[in-house]
């Protein structure tokens, strides 16, 4: 036998010899090292490989993993196992040599050419074959493959040594050993007649056969959903670097970042539960359950209504990851609450998740209703409904209430709480999730007992026992556990019955491992259901499958304390593959009746044909290293090998164990494609380990040189490549289009001209790719047959429907893009790219993402995901993937956790790699995008043949030399380092395995190092075309110097240079700014620009630009330090800076010592101003000589400006500085200053007039009119920069040269007019008549008004306004439709919110609305200590605060310029001239807080105990003795007077805090408001200007100067002319403001107003104005009340409410103000409200007479006002038989009442132990309700109506008109308000509701309402019942009303006899008639005898 062998071994020697062609370069040495005894060693462990093993893919590919990793025994995986195969097993196992039954042994296409087919042309050979050339090419080609895979060896011995002693005993090695050469002779002999017969087979033709035996085991992908656990962190810019450098601007990518939807942050879920109705029951007690995720919280419990009213807020705190946050549901349930003894009964339930809510607009849902219905109640409609509020606040988000309308809210179907879309109606519908196989999955079992068992048995082959968990609108279903399998079969489905559509959104499915103490998660995917739906006209119902789910997580080692587990939960991305599952999702709308509760069913399923579905594809996966370089020192002790796998497919370190199930079932089975064991013949995944190198010991590099390795895996998958090609394709197109708008954004910062032809030339890229995209996918559509799933199916229609829409749209947009509407444009064109990436994922997987890991000393240490759809590969361009077939920059990272923070910072390695993934019969195409210069190889020139497998290295021979040059000029805004606030930076920038870095800035965040570097001898492989393509990319990384340890990272930048080659002419490079990121945070930015040089052979240097003479030398090795050359750096400019030193706030102890002698220092490029030296912080810590200058050298173009600095120092004692804190500017536009000439303007004045002329061809101005309390008119005042630049706001800006007067109107009502001026009686009356003829609806009279009567006129015309801005915008998407009053507001409402004058109520701070205040007073945060990313940390690093202000222009100024300073002042003289003082002033402060709502609650109760303190300056003041005690929504109406003085007391804060009985008092939220900014601003922010000039009453004059007073300093302020006053008009310079009518209806009014409008008045419309007053106009404050914001420092950023507010100032050297305004709290009125209720008709009987059967009831009505609490009964009318009832009964209800909110104010203590009362408020709503008394039992509840006393339908006249008709909310039936008509009587019906929901009369009753006021009822008082005073009449009632048993006889009277009088009456006379007879027949014998006797 060993003779056989040695002479096989021989001929195949021979044939090496003979028909191997000589190879290039390094490999022909490679090949000769191999020794004859290793040849043969390995040739034998192949032939034993080459016998059947069970269950692997292929029989060849487990002898491929004996060729491979068995080397030291020659023994392969098939031969240690393969023992046991008979043809048969080979059969089921896919088996080699023992799989004769397959007609190829079961050798998978693979094997075929590889080794099987080496031996069996060995044996063929000495056989003689039929076609001898067949045979020399194909044993060419085999012979080549084979001593591939020795020289794999190499690399793979050392890794697997000693896992192979491990795994194959000694016993095991020898006794395979003894029958290999048997073996090998059958194998060869079976194979070679095979190979003869089958030479050229089809590759199609072997799928077909594997797919044949494999078809329920093969693999089949899906591309990923956006989900946590298959997301990817967005590293596309990670994954390749863009080639395209920008002209000017460069922007780096980031190179590591982590979604931020996986960190954890802050939220709030607040829910308002306002009140419930029409609940399905009667007389009831109900309470709200409010559930949020676990947590719970009650309402109060409401007595005997069905209507409760609650208005009751809660707040749920979050600290968790969003994407964790949003799958958590909310539930409302209503309960009706029981005794302690019975639990609550649940009446309806309303479930949402928390992402549903997030995706409104503004976070929110606004008093909507929420359905109710009943999950155990199918049949059963809706429950009844709740209105709520429910709102999710994230950090840094404003809760913004919507428009409040309180007339549309009781529409409940117009109202329903459901996002827009979801149609009203909600049906029943069944998810159906069938769980079909899964497999792949980890063996290694890593559960807690499964460890235990491994300590103490030392088995380690324990497989895990797998279930699948399905958890769906917060319910959950698992399938069975299946035992010790590492590929389930379950065949099992999970149906949910849920309301369609489900308002949750998300299915999520999980893996997880049955363990007896605490089941382990494997891996979780998520499943959108917005993805696999759609709601559209064309929509489809959700659907998904039969299709896998790959899975994601953590690392297969199955370690106990696996520090990335969370990542199996889905927190994070996944960092390695964790097996897949075989799902399909079903929707079905179901009937009402046939569906079961809502409750998860299991139910077993039928298995599916995989093939139906995807045919078996084998696909390949190539890589090329092309070098490996910044590998971290850390991990290069041990040599590195990189590793590259998809899916479990060239996973070789923890991929499969070699362990095997033991019954052959199993084995037969379970075991799939995914856990195969040893298919290393199927991939070469692994570099060979090789030690690191380094030049500078900074960073390591693989010395690749010039052999580059190759990896390559080989795999079957279903083939759905469709999914990624129509993602790509959409991908191509929305990339496209964002690249585009970026260009556009940028040109239009610039203001370029040219922005509206790019914008159209995009339009136009989109267009003609939409139309490519559409061309292509119904070709593919019509070309592919079945084997999709219905999602696929729906998709592509989807897809195809979306962008021939878009496409379309964008050609619309196209034709509409002018000038003017180019900025709405650009929005429209973003809208259509946010739709395009909301089109790319598929959520059905394709295949799995690409994994590639780098190795050191056999673990794993960092890893780079990268999607397959970026790397697969098709013909069509634009559907192949971004990173297919191109050299791409990779950045490893580290994994899991480690990956964020300060560790993730550091790149572990950069690979330059080759990636190409598509179909093994596509592998010719991998050729062409390989970097070119190589020699190629025997295998890449026979390629496309069949067999023939990608080479192991490529070997170089083309290489190019240049020289790098650095030109590194600045940077700035770093991140701060030291803990001073500043850094030491230097540069270090990194070209492939060379590093240079440039010298130390110390103490600085902008360093100048205006330094060249020169890296010589840069190597680059390739051709010179790739480069000039594709140049290296070269990193630049930051970092502070640190004099103990090491260099700390600040930030990173990917640049390209610019190339020039050795025959290219030179070009002059520009600087260009690039992005430092650190991590995912932006860390700066970097000037530079670099060049990659290649020189001429004899010359050095030729036309470049020759290195500068070096400045100094480095004190290292380092060389002469070179400036950057004067060609490339920036050209220089006479520029002025001028600073205004204003003053310091706020300066923290640095050192523990208080800063009391501040210095500023501003310093740019170099050039230092220093301020004064403040003498005492603590006095006045504003600096004495405010304005500085300096004239300085910049560079011309303001892209290139340095940044400034302000440094604060403390000067100490004995001459030492200390460093306060800094400010960096980076930007220095915004103090930048360009003054316009007088030659510019005279050209845009031409322009502007040609501009008009084509307008408004009659040449007719549009002046529009002056409304003085239209104070929102024209923009911010003439802000930062020249005041008057902006000459004309407003709609004047577009007609500069109409020198026409400005319109004012002044309305202030008839009845102002006769107030100002003496009007005659004709005058007078003729206004009466007129206003009597106006629709004028009914007002309060004037001495009832009061402050708080204009503040909620306030909130109603901001209602009215956003609706008739609503109005507007629904009518501009109309222009067709019918323009109506909008609904909703009463025609007059607005008038008489005219009357009352309205303040404006704003709804953010009054600083957002005037841009902070910062016309030319800035605040600059002064910062020190580290930058640590760290937010809480962060915000502690400010040091106090710099006020002042910074302009920046060019020196000298031009003669004929036209602008003027911010005060109307000559540049020439300086920018701050004309300023106020900054010297001390006081000044008198009124604070006024108004209300607070939505309050965080703070006490357990989930209410708080609100109070005010107020802090400013050292000064506080509190009003705790006045705390409110349980309200969120309190309303405190005080005003806090405080004296101050600036600069020392400029910060005010105002908190409100919570009041604690024990304890001391918590902070609830506070707002702080710089007042200095507000005095000093030009918006005049001190005191509000009114709306019109009064002198009493409630809307009196606040300020103490007059309207007249401020319209002249203002004109004086502002060098003008004036104002001067004529007949109804005033001047002001050259502009003339003239009054005009506002009522078009009646111009003598006009002529009558304009002779008695007096100065004031016209004063007062011209500061309303005052923005359209050239050169100094600027908008002033009106009167306002500001809603403030309040925020807990323990909780940044999260809102705790809000605080309506504003504030006063008054300086105290001028007259002071009046006494301050009265808003203090309306008192709620006294009222009392009688009802009579006279009688009842129809109501339903009862019950049954006891002794006649009669229907009959003994009725009462019972009633209330503010609750059950407060209930009144009338007596009982006893025995109606006819359903009428009398009583003559009134009920009294004493109650007070807010007129202006319509709520009925209760105090009472809500419990014993409650210390004080608690105020609330609630409707008011009368409850009558009609009862059948019952002796023995409880009384029956017939019916009930409910009265809202401010609007209840007119009682009908008499019962017959009195129908359900009444109760109308249809605006047919007329109302009555009760508080105005005071008094009302008639009919009104009693109804329930039926089950159905409609409503059922069951009676009706006559009453009388009478509302008096106390003073009224005292005057008139009148008795409960019938009682005295003012009683009542007796009720006339029947006879029958009386009570049986107190009246026995009146009972037998009234039973008996009314009932049965005749009956009576008849059995009288019978027993009459009878006794007659008796007697009479008794004594007539006798009488008889008598008489004939004679007795």
């Amino acid at each position: 036998m060993t003779d056989a062998n040695n002479k096989l071994v021989k001929i195949l020697i021979s044939f090496e010899a003979r028909y191997i062609p000589p190879p290039g370069g390094g490999r022909e040495g490679r090949r000769r090292r191999h020794s004859g005894a290793r040849v043969e060693e390995d040739v034998f462990g192949g032939i034993e490989g080459g016998e059947g093993s069970p269950g692997g893919e292929g029989g060849g590919i487990e002898g491929g993993r004996g060729l491979d990793r068995r080397r030291g025994s020659g023994d392969g995986a098939g031969g240690v196992e393969g023992r046991r195969g008979g043809p048969e097993r080979g059969r089921r196992g896919g088996g080699g040599g023992g799989g004769a039954a397959l007609d190829r042994g079961g050798g998978g296409p693979f094997w075929d050419g590889d080794v099987s087919s080496d031996f069996q042309e060995g044996g063929g050979y000495g056989s003689g074959l039929e076609d001898d050339k067949q045979m020399l090419l194909d044993v060419e080609q085999n012979i080549a493959n084979l001593e591939r895979n020795i020289s794999m060896q190499e690399k793979h011995s050392g890794m697997m040594r000693g896992r192979k002693s491990k795994e194959n005993s000694p016993e095991m090695q020898k006794k395979s050993r003894g029958f290999a050469g048997m073996k090998a002779v059958r194998s060869l002999v079976r194979l070679g007649r095979q190979r003869s017969r089958s030479a050229g087979a089809d590759d199609d033709e072997r799928c077909g056969l594997k797919d044949a035996d494999h078809n329920d085991v093969h693999a089949r992908d899906l591309s990923r959903p956006p989900s946590a656990c298959s997301t990817i962190s967005d590293n596309e810019s990670t994954c390749s670097v863009s080639t395209n450098v920008k002209a000017k601007r460069h922007k780096s990518e980031t190179v590591n970042s982590t979604p931020a939807e996986l960190k954890a942050q802050d939220f709030q879920v607040c829910i308002t539960i306002i009140e419930a109705r029409q609940l399905a029951g009667l007389n009831m007690d109900p309470v709200v359950c409010v559930q949020v995720g676990d947590q719970k919280k009650y309402t109060s419990v409401k007595e005997s209504t069905n209507c409760p009213y609650y208005n009751e807020y809660f707040v749920f705190d979050f600290h968790m990851a969003p994407a964790m946050l949003f799958d958590k549901i909310i539930t409302l349930t209503v309960l009706q609450c029981r005794n302690i003894l019975r639990s609550n009964k649940v009446l309806g339930s309303f479930k949402l998740d928390v992402a549903t809510v997030w995706s409104q607009p503004e976070h929110q849902f606004y008093h909507k209703w929420a359905l109710l219905t009943d999950p155990d109640d199918i049949t059963g409609g809706p429950k009844g409904y709740l209105k709520c509020d429910i709102c999710v606040v994230g950090k840094g988000d404003a809760i913004k209430a919507p428009l409040r309308n309180d007339k549309d809210e009781d529409d409940i179907e117009g109202n329903l709480l459901l996002p827009d879309g979801v149609p009203a109606e909600r049906q029943r519908a069944k998810f159906i999730v069938r769980i079909y196989r899964a497999d792949g999955l980890p063996k290694i079992n890593s559960s807690i007992m499964a460890n235990v068992k491994k300590a103490f048995t030392g088995d380690s082959k324990d497989l895990i026992d797998p279930y699948l968990q399905v958890s769906f609108a917060g319910l959950s279903g698992r399938t069975s556990v299946k035992k010790n399998t590492a590929s389930p079969t379950w065949n099992e489905q999970i149906v949910f019955t849920e309301m369609f559509p489900p308002l949750c959104q998300r299915v999520k499915i999980q893996l997880r491992d049955n363990d007896a103490v605490n089941d382990t998660v494997i891996g979780t995917h998520f499943l959108d259901l917005t993805t696999i739906s759609n709601d559209g006209d064309k929509g489809f119902l959700p659907t998904f499958g039969p299709a896998y789910v790959y899975m994601y997580g953590s690392t297969r080692d199955g370690s106990v304390m696996d520090e990335n587990s969370a990542l199996n939960a889905g927190l994070g991305e996944g960092i390695a593959y964790r097996g897949r599952v075989l799902i399909s999702v079903r929707c079905q709308i179901t009937d009402q009746l046939d569906v079961a509760p809502s409750e998860v069913e299991v139910e077993n399923t039928l298995p599916i044909q995989e093939s139906n579905y995807g045919k078996m594809e084998e696909f390949l996966m190539f890589a090329s290293v092309q070098e490996a370089t910044m590998i971290d020192r850390k991990v290069c002790d041990k040599p590195l090998s990189f590793e590259l796998s998809l899916g479990n497919a060239g996973n070789s370190l923890d991929g499969c164990s070699t362990t095997r199930p033991s019954s052959e079932e199993e084995s037969d089975g379970e075991s799939g494609p995914e856990s195969v064991v040893g298919e290393a013949s199927m991939w070469h995944s692994t570099t060979p380990p090789m030690k690191p190198m380094t030049n500078d010991k900074v960073y390591y590099f693989l010395p690749f040189w010039d052999d580059k390795p190759c990896l390559y895996i080989r795999a079957f998958f279903q083939d759905h490549r469709r999914r990624l090609y129509n993602s790509n394709a959409i991908a191509r197109i929305a990339t496209k289009l964002e690249e585009g708008l970026s260009e556009v954004s940028g040109l239009m910062e610039e203001e370029d001209g040219s922005a509206e032809r790019r914008l159209k030339e995009v339009l136009e890229e989109m267009v003609s790719g939409c139309g490519q995209y559409l061309s292509i996918a119904r070709a593919s559509s019509a070309a592919s047959t079945g084997g999709r799933t219905k999602l696929d199916k729906e998709r592509m229609r989807l897809c195809q429907r979306e962008i021939d829409h878009l496409g379309s749209a964008a050609r619309h947009t196209k034709a509409l893009v002018t000038r003017h509407s180019l900025r709405d444009r650009y929005k429209t064109a973003h809208s259509y790219l946010s739709k395009l990436r909301g089109l790319v994922e598929d959520p059905q997987h394709s295949l799995p993402d690409v994994f590639l890991w780098m190795i050191s000393g056999g673990k794993r240490v960092a890893y780079q995901r990268i999607p397959t759809r970026h790397l697969i590969y098709s013909p069509v361009d634009l559907e192949r993937g971004k990173s297919c077939g191109v050299t791409q920059t990779l950045f490893l990272k580290l994994p899991g956790r480690k990956s964020s923070g300060p560790g993730g910072w550091a790149i572990q390695a950069k690979l330059q790699i080759y990636l190409w993934l598509g179909m093994m019969k596509h592998k010719k195409h991998f050729l062409p995008g390989i970097p070119k210069g190589y020699e190629m190889p025997y295998e890449l020139r026979n390629i496309e043949r069949t067999m023939t497998l990608p080479p192991i290295t490529l070997h170089y021979t083309q290489k190019q030399i240049f020289q790098l040059r650095a030109h590194m000029y600045q940077a700035r805004s770093l991140i701060a380092s030291d803990n001073s606030g500043l850094s030491d930076p230097f540069a270090r920038v990194i070209i492939g395995e060379h590093c240079r870095e440039t010298q130390v800035i110390d103490e600085t965040l902008s360093p100048t190092w205006d330094e060249m570097l020169v890296l010589d001898d840069i190597l680059v492989y390739g051709t010179k075309e790739e480069m000039k393509a594709q140049p290296p990319l070269i990193v630049v990384e930051i970092f502070d110097q640190d004099k103990v340890g090491k260099s700390e990272f600040i930030g990173r930048a990917l640049a390209r240079p610019h190339i020039k080659l050795r025959e290219e002419a030179y070009e002059r490079p520009h600087l260009e700014w690039h992005d430092l990121f650190r991590g995912t945070d932006h860390a700066g930015e970097l000037l530079a620009t670099f060049e990659l040089l290649q020189f001429q052979d004899g010359e050095e240097e030729g036309d470049v630009i020759a290195v500068p003479q070096a400045k100094e030398c480095h004190g290292g090795d380092s060389g002469p330090l070179m400036p950057v050359p004067r060609g490339i750096r920036p050209t220089l400019a006479k520029y002025r800076l001028e600073v205004l030193f204003w003053g310091l706030r706020d300066l923290k102890r640095i050192h523990l010592l208080t800063v009391d002698r501040p210095r500023v220092d501003v310093e740019v490029a170099g050039h230092i101003i220093q301020s004064a030296v403040i003498t005492s912080a603590r006095r006045n810590p504003n600096f004495t000589n405010p304005v500085k200058y300096i004239d300085l050298e910049l560079p011309e173009q303001e892209l290139y400006c340095p940044p400034i600095t302000i440094r604060v120092v403390d000067c100490r004692s004995f001459g030492r500085f200390t460093l306060v804190g800094t400010h960096i500017i980076s930007n220095l536009h915004r103090y930048t200053w360009t003054p316009t000439t007088r030659r510019e303007k005279e050209a845009a004045r031409n322009a502007s007039l040609v501009q008009l002329q084509g307008d408004d061809p009659n040449g007719v101005g549009n002046n529009n009119a002056l409304v003085p309390n239209n104070v929102h008119g024209g923009g911010g005042g003439g802000g930062g920069g020249g005041g008057g630049s902006v000459a004309y706001r407003g709609n004047h800006e577009r007609i500069p040269l109409l020198q026409k007067d400005t319109i004012i109107t002044i309305d202030y009502g008839s009845g102002a007019v006769s107030k100002l001026v003496g009007v005659t009686k004709k005058e007078k009356a003729e206004a009466n008549r007129r206003r009597k003829q106006s629709l004028d609806i009914e007002e309060e009279e004037e001495e009832n008004r009061d402050w708080w009567t204009k503040y909620f006129a306030s909130l109603e015309a901001v209602a009215i306004q956003q609706q008739e801005s609503r109005g507007a915008r629904e009518r501009a998407d109309n222009p067709d439709g019918e323009q109506t009053q909008p609904a909703g507001t009463p025609f007059g409402s607005t008038r008489r919110v005219a009357a009352t004058r309205p303040t404006d109520v704003i709804p953010g701070d009054l600083e957002t609305e005037f841009n902070g205040f910062r016309e030319w007073l800035h605040t600059f945060e002064l910062y020190r200590g580290k930058k640590t990313g760290d937010e809480l940390e962060d915000e502690n690093r400010v040091v106090g605060k710099f006020k002042g202000s910074l302009k920046l222009y060019r020196w000298p100024l031009p003669k004929d310029i036209e602008d003027t300073t911010i005060t109307g002042g000559d540049p020439q003289y300086g920018f701050f001239q004309g300023l106020p003082s900054n010297d001390p002033i006081h000044v008198l402060v009124r604070v006024y807080v108004v209300r607070a709502c939505d309050l965080h609650p703070m006490d357990l109760n989930g209410k708080a105990d609100p109070y005010i303190l107020i802090y400013l300056g050292g000064k506080k003041v509190s009003d705790k003795e006045n705390y409110i005690s349980k309200q969120l929504n309190p309303v405190f109406g005080k005003c806090f007077e405080i004296e101050a003085t600036f600069p020392q007391d400029s910060m005010l804060t105002v908190q409100v805090l919570d009041w604690d009985l024990v304890g001391s008092d918590d902070m609830i939220g506070e707002t702080k408001i710089d007042l200095e900014n507000r005095f000093y601003s030009r918006h005049r922010a001190t005191c509000g200007l009114a709306s019109r000039y009064e002198t009493t009453g409630y809307n009196q004059w606040r300020d103490p100067m007059k309207p007249t007073q401020i319209l002249a300093r203002l004109c004086k302020e502002g060098r003008l002319d004036g104002p001067h006053y004529g007949p109804g008009k005033v001047r002001i310079g050259p502009k003339t403001f003239t009054l005009q009518a506002d009522d078009e209806h009646d111009p003598g009014r006009f002529r009558m107003i304009g002779m008695i409008a007096s100065e004031e008045q016209l004063a007062l419309a011209v500061l309303h104005r005052w923005e359209e007053v050239p050169k100094v106009g600027c908008r002033l404050v009106p009167e306002h009340i500001e809603t403030r914001p309040l925020y807990n420092p323990d909780k940044p950023g999260i809102e705790q409410g809000k605080i309506e507010m504003w504030v006063d100032m008054f300086p105290m050297d001028m007259p002071l103000p009046g006494p301050p305004l009265d808003a203090t709290p309306r008192k709620p009125k006294s009222y009392e409200l009688r009802v009579i209720i006279w009688n009842t008709d129809d109501v339903v009987l009862e019950d049954d007479a006891f002794f006649t059967g009669e229907k009959m009831s003994d009725i009462y009505v019972k009633g209330w006002l503010k609750g059950p609490e407060d209930t009144q009964c009338t007596d009982i009318h006893y025995r109606s038989l006819t359903g009428e009832g009398n009583f003559n009964w009134r009920f009294v209800y004493p109650f007070e009442y807010l007129v202006a909110e319509e709520k009925i104010v209760i105090s009472r203590k809500e419990s014993l132990f409650s210390w004080d009362e608690t105020e609330c408020k609630i409707p008011a709503r009368l409850e009558l309700q009609v009862w059948d008394a019952d002796h023995f039992s409880a009384d029956d509840f017939l019916g009930a109506i409910t009265l809202d006393l401010n609007r209840f339908p007119r009682g009908a006249k008499n019962s017959k008109l009195c129908t359900l008709d009444m109760l109308k909310t249809d605006g047919s039936v007329p109302m009555v308000n009760i508080f105005k008509q005071r008094r009302v009587k008639g009919w009104w019906p009693f109804y329930i509701k039926k089950e159905n929901e409609e409503m059922e009369l069951t009676g009706k009753v006559e009453a009388e309402i009478h509302l008096l006021t106390k003073d009224e009822a005292e005057k008139n008082p009148a008795g409960l019942g019938r009682n005295e005073p003012d009683p009542l009449e007796k009720p006339n009632r029947p006879d029958a009303s009386f009570m049986w048993f107190l009246n026995p006889l009146k009972s037998i009277r009234y039973i008996i006899w009314h009932n049965y009088k005749w009956a009576i009456i008849k059995i009288l006379v019978f027993f009459a008639l009878t006794i007659f007879f008796v007697l009479f027949f008794y004594s007539v014998p006798g009488f008889t005898v008598k008489k004939i006797l004679g007795a």
